[in-house]
């Protein structure tokens, strides 16, 4: 073939997303730090998956305007720094091609040098090693090797096999990377897609691997959208009630599955809740797993569910008749207290649906949003006066139409966003870039969540927003942030070594202390933290910190640094992160 255009692309885009899709896991493992966050494969899958649904409808046979719906539905919903990448690297790609029924040699070529060019220019400060080194250097490759009247499937042969080779490469060019002995993340799930691609230019288009059949993609061979799928949080947050739905199930043996059983894949299945719900409860005791989640579409939760066990129990609640009973309150006490009996089991915990500060009903001058996951960090932040809480952070990051939607939300004039974490940063500037005609929205890059707290306990309303992104730029880089969490498994960074189960703390983004003790691991950061200019020192337990532990550590700060020190013990009760600890 000679020509590419809308409609094999097309087939290209669903075949490359599939791939991904398949091997996102694997992608996930390929992070650096051994926490429990590595979710690049995840992020890039849930962008990618949106792309895919955008373009799933389209008729129009040109080129053009597949790429350009691709493109836009890959932007709305970039996550994390990989999955805004990929969406400028396909912007890029859609600019070369605008106004195009077809493409040729050349112009596929062309349009990969821009699609590098665009993703280059989208990152502040380009890291060699990364999936930007492996666009850069296939697209090149692929650029200087072209012919006039190439195959378009040979063409795509080439940069497939240049980006294989560029990902090798990238531990040469991030220490980081060589050291633990992985490739780049997000450079390996770009080779996902464009091995996918590959495929089916030589008809061997991809299928999603059915294992589970209600995940974060939609279904593509089907040919069918489920329009329930994509961006869940909008819905629930602005529209839709759904139902509560709730079970225990019991798992099946893992050494000798049964017939009909799947290997349960926990990190997977939390994917599949939070692409398909929110107001998340997870909790796993040995071989029986307990679910809280208010979805749309319970029936495929609970078929989803079943092929890893068998329930011990079921409880689904229809939320939406729920809300209407509510709405009577005044006029009926009886369906008052009968909704008060039948909602008042219900134990939620948002996590996954971003919040609004009810309290901040009337219109300022200035909006706060924050990104934060556990309930006692969102209730710190809504004392703070936050006006909207995107729930997220290290192993779930909000997409750019997230903050889109919070910014449309709250309605102010002047917005920040404070995203907490370096993996959301480029989302955040993305959703700026996006409202800036609209709202004067300032990013302040605080990269935890004890540095969102900082920042905010300065700000001003009566402030302009310059002074106030001023103070609390200024607040949050006067503030040391340390975290402890568990190793997922065995490494060695920085001539520390790792096992896997062991409790790490994390200071300026290296492993200082490694104990299989998690009060031990978390006065060994303290150590590390403090010096003679330290006044402050506010500690925020996770939700696996124990009552018992929580007096444990609180009788030994005060034996060791009540004296020198004013110490807070907070309840964060954040998921993954035992202890975020600040000093100031």
């Amino acid at each position: 073939m000679l020509k590419l255009d809308g409609v094999l692309f097309k087939r290209m885009i669903i075949s490359g997303a599939n791939n991904l899709y398949n091997t996102y896991p694997e992608i996930d493992n390929l992070n650096v730090f051994p926490v429990p966050d590595g979710d690049t494969g995840t992020n890039m899958n849930l962008t990618m998956s949106s792309g895919v649904q955008k373009v799933f409808s389209v008729t129009d046979s040109s080129i053009s305007q597949v790429a350009a719906d691709f493109a836009e539905g890959l932007f709305m919903s970039g996550r994390g720094n990989s999955g805004v990448i990929l969406s400028a690297i396909f912007k890029g790609f859609a600019n070369s091609v605008k106004g195009k029924d077809s493409i040729d040699s050349i112009g596929f070529a062309d349009a990969f040098m821009m699609a590098k060019t665009v993703a280059y220019g989208g990152v502040i400060t380009p890291v060699e090693g990364t999936i930007l080194t492996v666009i850069r250097e296939a697209s090149q490759a692929l650029y200087d090797q072209v012919k006039p009247n190439m195959p378009i499937d040979k063409c795509m042969d080439i940069l497939y096999a240049e980006a294989l080779k560029s990902l090798d490469r990238t531990p040469d060019l991030l220490p980081v990377l060589k050291e633990v002995g992985v490739v780049d993340s997000g450079g390996a799930g770009l080779c996902k897609i464009l091995e996918g691609f590959a495929r089916a230019l030589h008809n061997d288009i991809v299928e999603k691997d059915m294992a589970s059949v209600t995940e974060t993609s939609a279904p593509y061979i089907s040919g069918k959208i489920d329009e329930t799928v994509g961006n869940v949080q909008s819905k629930f947050a602005h529209k839709e009630f759904g139902y509560c739905t709730q079970f225990l199930l019991n798992l099946a043996d893992q050494n000798k599955l049964p017939a009909g059983k799947k290997l349960y894949n926990e990190k997977r299945f939390k994917a599949v809740l939070e692409a398909h719900g929110n107001s998340i409860v997870y909790s796993r005791n040995d071989d029986l797993v307990k679910i809280h989640v208010h979805t749309l579409k319970p029936g495929d939760i609970l078929t989803y569910a079943q092929q890893f066990g068998e329930f011990k129990t079921i409880k689904v609640d229809n939320m939406s008749e729920q809300h209407e009973e509510l709405l009577l309150d005044d006029q009926n006490e009886k369906s008052k207290k009968g909704i008060e009996a039948k909602a008042g089991t219900i134990e939620v915990k948002t996590s996954a649906a971003p919040t609004i500060n009810k309290a901040k009903a009337i219109k300022k001058n200035i909006g706060i949003i924050t990104v934060a996951v556990g309930s006692g960090i969102e209730e710190i932040f809504n004392e703070l006066q936050v006006d909207y809480i995107v729930s997220g952070g290290q192993t779930m990051n909000p997409s750019t139409e997230d903050f889109v939607n919070a910014i449309k939300e709250i309605d102010c004039k002047n917005v920040i966003l404070l995203p907490n974490n370096g993996n959301i940063i480029m989302a955040c500037n993305q959703a700026a870039e996006i409202m800036k005609d609209v709202y004067n929205v300032k990013v302040i890059p605080t990269k935890m969540i004890t540095e969102g707290i900082s920042a905010c306990m300065v700000f001003n309303p009566d402030d302009s927003i310059d002074d106030n992104v001023s103070s609390m730029t200024e607040a949050y880089q006067a503030t040391k942030s340390g975290e402890t969490t568990y190793a997922v498994r065995d490494t060695s960074m920085d001539g520390v070594k790792v096992k896997k189960g062991q409790f790490i703390s994390i200071l300026n983004k290296k492993i200082v202390a490694v104990d299989d003790n998690k009060i031990d691991n978390l006065f060994s950061l303290l150590d590390k933290m403090l010096d003679d200019k330290s006044d402050l020192i506010t500690i925020y337990c996770g939700e696996d910190v124990t009552a018992e532990e929580k007096e444990e550590i609180n009788n030994r700060v005060n034996d060791k640094y009540s004296s020198n020190y004013d110490v807070q013990l907070l309840d964060g009760k954040q998921p993954v992160y035992s202890f975020f600890v600040s000093v100031e």
